[in-house]
């Protein structure tokens, strides 16, 4: 077994896990740790930015956790503006590490949340010029850590009859690691995954009641999304990914978190209908912050063998809680976005 020089080397790697006989998990920490060790590392080579430095950016969680950690193992300083969902395990994290840690405060859509980190990003980088802006939303820096990802994904599993399916988010994640699995094979697919009132894939007309799925949606649009990249979209609500997400722990033992809950379900639904392709669920993060809004409301969940998604044709058509649409590697504009969005 390899002694790591920094905790950010054991942590970036995934562990991969059989879920069925075409069904397997990339469970990750943290999944941004590759994204933003790179990008750190890019920019301190390139003289973009000095040691010592203050790195700023916004994030749901998974992001901020990546770049304190990246900015402890380069020597930088590192300042997070936080959305309401970053809980206190996430913040204490981000406090010990020495991030400097802004939070929103609860706000009832991913609208408001997002509109509120747009402000302060804004008044920020005003008051402090000093700062550098990661751009994790638009820098395709953030690309380039996906591939040694995969790398690890063509070794272990192929990119034959390969099908990646995860949330889009700042599309750098799912997008990075099938841009670089395609040069292998162009025939690998991606299924991206969406909330309810995300403009990224046109459901920004929808509302999700229940809650956020924090990180992989946006209200803004964000330019690191290559919608050509996808080749089908589904949306899902809040309960649908709950039951992912507790399903995947009662019969898999993996706790992981709302997003890779979505994942799965989607990705056992396609599993069933393409026997023949591989399906690699994108577990971005553990269980941890989801416990009280999630897993303590187990006996709540709904049955996943009893959920099927609305196939539609068009956008027109999308409808809660669980639609799906071919996407064909098609361009898409979500329209005009803030002059300095997050």
């Amino acid at each position: 077994m390899a002694v790591h020089e920094h905790i950010t080397d054991a942590l970036k790697t995934p562990q991969l896990v059989r879920l069925g006989g075409n069904l397997v998990v990339a469970r990750f920490e943290t999944l941004k740790i590759y994204s933003a060790l790179a990008a750190v590392r890019t920019l301190l080579e390139r003289g973009t930015v000095s040691p010592g430095q203050t790195l700023v950016d916004s994030s749901s969680g998974i992001y901020a956790t990546s770049l304190a950690l990246a900015c402890h193992r380069y020597g930088m300083r590192c300042h997070i503006i936080a959305s309401t969902t970053v809980d206190a395990t996430v913040r204490a994290q981000l406090d010990i590490l020495g991030a400097t840690v802004e939070q929103m405060p609860p706000s009832a859509s991913l609208r408001l949340d997002q509109e509120a980190r747009v402000r302060r990003v804004r008044r920020l980088l005003a008051e402090r010029p000093d700062v550098h802006w990661m751009r994790q939303y638009h820098d395709d820096i953030h690309y380039l850590g996906y591939e040694e990802f995969a790398g690890v994904v063509a070794s272990d599993l192929g990119v034959d009859a390969l099908t990646v399916v995860g949330g889009v988010g700042s599309g750098a994640s799912t997008g990075g690691v099938t841009e670089y699995l395609r040069r292998a094979n162009p025939a690998v697919r991606l299924v991206g995954l969406q909330p309810f009132g995300s403009v990224t894939f046109g459901s920004e007309t929808f509302s999700d009641p229940d809650a956020i799925i924090a990180g992989i949606g946006s209200s803004i649009p964000f330019d690191n999304v290559r919608h050509e990249l996808y080749d089908a979209i589904h949306w899902l609500d809040f309960r649908h990914a709950m039951a992912g997400a507790v399903a995947l722990l009662r019969e898999h033992a993996v706790f992981a978190g709302l997003s890779t809950g979505a994942a799965y379900l989607v990705a056992r639904w396609l599993a069933a209908r393409s026997p023949e392709r591989t399906h690699l669920v994108i577990g971005a993060d553990t269980g941890h912050r989801y416990v009280e809004r999630v897993f303590a409301r187990h006996r709540e969940a709904l049955d996943p063998s009893a959920l099927k998604p609305r196939e539609i044709f068009s956008l027109d058509e999308l409808e809660m809680p669980w639609s799906a649409m071919r996407w064909d590697r098609r361009a898409y504009d979500p329209g005009p976005g803030q002059p300095l969005s997050i």
